[in-house]
């Protein structure tokens, strides 16, 4: 792999900015242990498994090559679960190491790999901890998911001849204005990348933007992710328990977005009779807080995490478990995706639309821009500008007569996603030994 170094002042800036980030995370390192055990304690980080954030292998590495993919969360890890599984349908000799940094994410995708792949957390941005992960993994490839750009993992990776290749990259007119502040080490490290496929035009221009080279638009994977699962047990127990009651969702909220979506149950309750409001918190851990709120306006509210059922009269129930949106969104007619009251962008609206959910979301959808718009042209979203016009939108589509519409023109968006998967694994083929 060329490295794409060079002597004027762009590049001396690049590289000495690069030096200052590897030396400040060489300082850091003493550190992060104790910082990892606390973020275990907060439900952040997995306690049985930290020696993997510090780059220490669980398992040992198979023979032949290994294709290394890297998703950052659920979301992420879900969009690569056709790609992973493909590759290992086509090259039966490659070993898929699938690396993420959430426990939400790592308990889900260990349940679904295929065999010949396997699990194991990304390793913190440490040079000591990722000499460790590449000195034992020794990957052929490297793809990495959306905007996952780590100086010490790109800078080993250069050093290894590892090539790394960016999957939907998606670049946020944030990020983008972060880096840009930084261009000069932006260009250093966009410029070891072998290439970039970008989720829409946008993204693409800002990854060139960057110095990105090879940059290539491509409709956005997770369109064409598998189906959020369900246990079929508990989709029939719970339908049961709904029976005729109309419900709706409010799903990965974040602060300030939960007493959202308890006012409109509020608004909502006398004009629809026996409405059940299902909140599902994005940090599961908030549960206790939400089911708080709800209960200090009067509403009869059950908690999912303490074995809680809907009953007759519950009016809030707060669903803070792990990988059971694939339950609500088949459930509920309408779901509201959080993240976009607050600036936080959003969360992934086809994931809802596929199952048959009209959306809703708020003005903050920064992180899924191109589905969000195509979705909304294919009248499956409604965008609510402010909280106050939330109540109306879930009105408006709280009878689920549109649930057909709406799964049809989300899933011809997932028909692009799956043509864009087609492109990335001509790539892997490009970057592996034949046979294998």
């Amino acid at each position: 792999m060329a490295d794409p170094t060079n002597t004027d002042a762009s590049g001396q800036a690049g590289r000495l900015l690069l030096g200052v980030y590897r030396g400040l995370s060489a300082l850091a390192a003493p550190f992060v242990p104790a910082l990892l055990q606390r973020r275990a304690r907060a439900g952040r980080e997995d306690a049985a498994r930290l020696g993997e954030r510090q780059g220490e292998p669980a398992l040992q590495r198979p023979s032949g090559p290994v294709v290394w993919v890297h998703a950052a969360s659920v979301g992420e890890s879900l969009s690569i679960l056709p790609l992973v599984g493909r590759i290992r349908a086509e090259r039966p000799g490659t070993f898929v190491l699938v690396t993420t940094g959430t426990p939400a994410s790592a308990a889900l995708i260990a349940q679904r790999l295929p065999s010949g792949a396997a699990h194991q957390y990304v390793p913190v941005d440490l040079p000591g901890a990722v000499h460790r992960f590449l000195a034992h993994w020794k990957p052929s490839l490297a793809l990495w998911v959306e905007s996952e750009i780590w100086p010490n993992l790109l800078t080993e990776a250069r050093k290894r001849g590892v090539p790394v290749v960016i999957v939907n990259g998606r670049m946020s007119p944030r990020s983008f204005r972060r880096w840009m502040r930084l261009r000069p080490l932006a260009l250093l490290l966009l410029g070891t990348i072998a290439r970039v496929f970008a989720q829409s035009a946008d993204d693409a221009e800002r990854f060139r933007a960057l110095g990105a080279r090879r940059v290539d638009a491509l409709a956005n994977l997770k369109a064409g992710a598998e189906l959020l699962p369900v246990a079929a047990a508990a989709l029939t127990d719970t339908q049961r328990r709904i029976g005729g009651r109309p419900c709706w969702v409010a799903a990965s909220t974040h602060d300030g977005e939960e007493i959202e979506a308890i006012r409109v149950h509020v608004q909502l309750r006398t004009r629809y009779p026996g409405l059940l409001t299902i909140i599902a918190p994005r940090h599961t851990v908030r549960g206790i807080a939400v089911e708080q709120l709800a209960r200090g306006v009067g509403l009869d509210t059950a908690l999912r995490s303490a074995g809680q059922m809907i009953g007759p009269a519950t009016e809030c129930y707060i669903a803070d478990t792990m990988g059971e949106l694939g339950l609500w969104y088949r459930l509920c007619p309408v779901a509201f995706l959080g993240g976009s009251l607050v600036p936080h962008g959003g969360h992934n609206p086809l994931e809802a639309a596929r199952l048959g959910c009209a959306v809703v979301v708020g003005p903050h959808t920064g992180n899924f821009a191109t589905l969000t718009r195509e979705l909304e042209q294919n009248g499956a979203l409604r965008r609510v500008a402010a909280a106050g016009e939330l109540s109306a939108a879930v009105a408006a589509e709280l009878g689920g007569a549109r649930r057909p519409q709406v799964a049809a023109g989300a899933e011809a968006l997932a028909a692009a996603g799956a043509a864009a998967a087609e492109a990335v694994l001509a790539e892997v083929a490009i970057h592996l030994p034949s046979g294998v």
